[in-house]
């Protein structure tokens, strides 16, 4: 692990390989490590950077909202502090795809490629913001174990829930390591989010959307809509895989990664 210091928080990351770069970001509620089977695989192919979100992992906390447009800005200010200025592929997951689109709409000049994996353009309905105050609500009363089991079932597919109770634990004890604070902004940071479709056929690089064939959170329908938007997209199905298809479909992800990246 190593780590950069900002002027509110201290960021931690880690990095491997090299080659063109290309910048993981984890989804909600948590950290690099659900990126840890690639930070080991890929390295032969590109230079990994794994960071964690403020507030997630070993990321020190800060108070208030995390909006994805500053989200998008601390990975810019790490990329700049690790004196990366050429053009990087970006592989966001989940929220991490939310910070993706921020980052394609602020810093399209530093963007070579994206990889987009069960995410959508779509903002929240009203029903999806109600659920989050609840969660915020119960997250303030009980801290972050109530929201941690809610949201184990939800990430993962049936499948694995039924078979892979080690990769179920793992997942559980990646998320605890998230601060109420993070978890709190990362809540209201969503809810208030853009809508990212009127964007997405401006997006001018080559984009690789994967999603899970039985991701609970997020419809296949929303990956295809993404993809019927996005100029040059292509759109990968995993199947026993539900929202974290990179832990769930580890050599299918990467294979999908590596091969993505062999047409750059």
């Amino acid at each position: 692990m190593k780590t950069v210091e900002f002027d509110t928080f201290k960021m931690a990351y880690e990095e491997a390989g090299s080659g063109i770069p290309i910048l993981f970001i984890h989804g909600y509620p948590l950290n690099r490590q659900m990126w840890r089977p690639q930070l080991e695989q890929i390295p032969s192919v590109a230079h990994v950077i794994t960071p964690d979100l403020r507030g997630h992992g070993d990321s020190t906390p800060t108070d208030g909202i995390y909006s994805m447009d500053l989200l998008a800005e601390d990975c810019v200010n790490l990329l700049d502090r690790l004196n990366i200025h050429q053009k990087i592929v970006l592989c966001g997951l989940s929220m991490g795809g939310y910070v993706s689109f921020a980052f394609a709409r602020k810093y399209a000049d530093r963007l070579a490629a994206l990889i987009l994996t069960s995410t959508r353009a779509a903002p929240d309905t009203e029903e999806a913001k109600l659920n989050r105050q609840r969660s915020m609500e119960i997250a303030q009363a009980q801290g972050i174990d109530p929201i941690i089991e809610a949201m184990l079932p939800r990430v993962l597919s049936p499948t694995t829930l039924q078979n892979r109770p080690s990769l179920v634990e793992t997942v559980r004890q990646i998320m605890r390591r998230t601060s109420l604070q993070a978890i709190l902004g990362d809540l209201q940071g969503m809810m208030e989010r853009i809508d990212s479709r009127p964007y997405l056929n401006q997006i001018n690089v080559p984009t690789l959307i994967i999603h899970g064939m039985e991701d609970p959170i997020i419809p296949i329908e929303e990956a295809q809509a993404m993809q019927q938007s996005i100029p040059n997209c292509r759109l990968i199905l995993i199947e026993q895989a539900g929202h974290l298809p990179n832990l769930e479909a580890v050599e299918r992800f990467n294979q999908a990664v590596r091969e993505f990246l062999e047409t750059l």
